[in-house]
């Protein structure tokens, strides 16, 4: 699964980010997908918005109601009936350039305190019209998203989710409403849904976990992960602090888990799972320090990748 790729330029949150929200960027990607499949891989691209929690300056970024995000401070416009139908064509062409380059499915980016995140949560979503109030109001934008992209790119081509377990914020996005939105997903036919949670004003509680140092702390949506996989029949992603092959063959075994998701361990060591694979099973050396992520570029610090 890629990094995420803005839909719209106003929804580019920090330097660096991939787009895909012009036909001229199908040709580039193309060489990469094309890359992948020649390995044996397959690839999904994430589309995301980020809007009131991106970094960037970008005028009139788009927002539910207009409430301040806890990290940034900025407030963004409240959407109307217009924007949201601007954001939808623009979820639903993303997909379609996605498809176009090669890529075998997207995953749509609903997670961390973004703005479809946003939508699901009662802090951020004061919204009177169907998209505001309850959860399945508040539901209402990703589900249309996912029909949207669905009806144009067919059965063939592969749609995931990636979605809170809960904000764990107050008036939050909680877990209660995250298993109604899996559920209400998984029925719609959605492939597999990436089980994630916390946003980033509330560090210790993110999907970006510093320090994590023992077993223990790895791992940290399990218990959240499993409890929805147990009820619905997609397969289910666990994304947040796999470091240990021990752990997930663990929770591969005792849970309906399906998949585990990495990021900041395969930007430490890229070949981590070939490594993994030849027998050598030694937990990630990823040390959970964050410094990979900068405006700057995305690299590991600790353990700078040496070229030939």
């Amino acid at each position: 699964i890629s990094s995420g790729a803005f839909i719209l330029p106003e929804g580019k949150g920090l330097p660096g980010m991939l787009g895909i929200h012009d036909n001229s960027l199908i040709e580039g990607y193309t060489l990469l997908t094309d890359q992948v499949h020649q390995n044996n891989g397959k690839i999904i691209m994430q589309l995301i918005f980020c809007g009131t929690q991106g970094f960037l300056d970008v005028p009139n970024v788009y927002s539910p109601s207009g409430i301040p995000d806890k990290l940034t401070t900025r407030a963004g416009k409240e959407m109307s009936r217009e924007d949201i139908l601007h954001l939808k064509k623009a979820f639903v062409d993303s997909a379609q350039r996605a498809k176009a380059a090669g890529f075998d499915g997207v995953e749509i980016h609903s997670s961390a305190g973004f703005l479809l995140s946003q939508f699901l949560t009662p802090y951020y979503n004061h919204r009177m019209d169907e998209y505001g109030g309850s959860i399945e109001n508040r539901s209402r934008l990703l589900m249309e998203i996912y029909d949207g992209i669905r009806e144009k790119v067919g059965t063939e081509f592969s749609v995931f989710v990636k979605i809170n377990c809960a904000d764990f914020i107050d008036e939050g996005f909680d877990f209660e409403d995250s298993l109604y939105v899996c559920e209400q997903l998984a029925s719609k036919g959605v492939n597999a849904l990436e089980i994630t949670g916390g946003v980033a004003a509330v560090r210790e509680k993110t999907s970006i976990r510093t320090n994590i140092s023992s077993s223990d702390q790895e791992s940290y949506f399990a218990d959240y992960a499993a409890r929805i996989a147990a009820i619905i029949s997609i397969p289910v992603i666990l994304d947040g602090g796999n470091r240990s092959i021990e752990v997930m063959e663990h929770l591969a075994n005792q849970t309906n888990i399906a998949f585990f998701a990495m990021c900041r361990p395969l930007i430490a060591e890229p070949a981590l799972v070939k490594r993994w694979y030849e027998g050598d099973t030694e937990k990630a050396k990823c040390v959970s320090c964050n410094k990979c992520s900068s405006f700057s570029g995305t690299f590991c610090r600790a353990f700078p990748v040496q070229t030939p």
